[in-house]
C-alpha cells in the first residue's frame, strides 16, 4: 500500500516537473526608455573685461590728411617760395598755400600754362583779407584790364602779380609779416569772373 502511494506521489512529480519544463519563462519587460542625457550647462561666458585683457588692442589707424579742396593739392614750398600754374580752364593748379613761420620773406610765381592771350584768358595772383575779396575784386573790375584789374594802391591788397597771358610768368615778393596776423587770407585771380573758381587760402605755420 506504501509502495502504491510513493509511486503515485512519483508520478505527480514527474508530471508536474515535465508541465514547468514546457513553460516559456516570461519575458523580462522593456527596459524603460533612458532619459536623454542633458546637455551640459553652457560655459559662461568670460567677464568683458577679461575677454579685453586676452584680446590685444588694434592699432590705431593712421592719420589720413584732409582732401583737398576740389582735388587740389597744397602748394609745394621750397625755400620760402613756391610756384604754380594757371590755365585756359581758368583754374589753379593748387589750393592753398602754407607760409612757414621761419620765413621773413615769401616769393609767389605763377605760370600761364594756356595759350589764351591776356585779354581772354589773364590771370594773376592777389592777396588780401577774406573778408576783403569780394570788393577788393569788384574795385578791380572796375580798374579794367590797362590796370590789371587791381586798383592802385588799394591798401586791402598785401601784395599781387602782373596779369598774364598763355605761355607767360610773373612773380612777387612779400613780408611774411603781413599775413601772420589778422587773417584767414586768401590768393585769388581778378581778371573778370575767375575768383569764382582760382582762389585758395593762404596761412603761415
Amino acid at each position: 500500500m506504501i509502495n502504491t502511494k510513493l509511486g503515485i506521489l512519483a508520478a505527480a512529480c514527474a508530471f508536474a516537473l515535465a508541465a514547468c519544463s514546457d513553460k516559456q519563462p516570461a519575458e523580462a519587460p522593456e527596459a524603460a526608455p533612458t532619459a536623454a542625457t542633458p546637455a551640459p550647462a553652457p560655459t559662461e561666458a568670460a567677464p568683458q573685461d577679461s575677454m579685453q585683457a586676452m584680446t590685444p588692442a588694434a592699432s590705431p589707424a593712421p592719420a589720413t590728411p584732409a582732401a583737398a579742396a576740389n582735388g587740389k593739392p597744397t602748394a609745394q614750398v621750397t625755400d620760402c617760395s613756391t610756384e604754380f600754374e594757371g590755365t585756359d580752364a581758368m583754374q589753379y593748379s593748387i589750393s592753398s598755400i602754407v607760409v612757414p613761420a621761419s620765413c621773413t620773406d615769401f616769393k609767389i610765381t605763377l605760370k600761364h600754362t594756356g595759350k589764351l592771350p591776356v585779354a581772354a584768358m589773364g590771370h594773376d595772383v592777389v592777396i588780401t583779407k577774406t573778408s576783403d575779396m569780394e570788393a577788393v575784386d569788384a574795385d578791380g573790375r572796375a580798374a579794367g584790364q590797362d590796370n590789371g584789374y587791381v586798383k592802385a594802391d588799394d591798401p586791402r591788397i598785401i601784395a599781387h602779380t602782373k596779369l598774364i597771358g598763355g605761355g607767360e610768368t610773373t612773380s612777387v615778393s612779400f613780408p611774411v609779416s603781413k599775413i601772420k596776423d589778422g587773417g584767414p587770407y586768401t590768393f585769388f585771380c581778378s581778371f573778370p569772373g575767375h575768383s569764382a573758381l582760382m582762389k585758395g587760402s593762404i596761412s603761415v605755420q
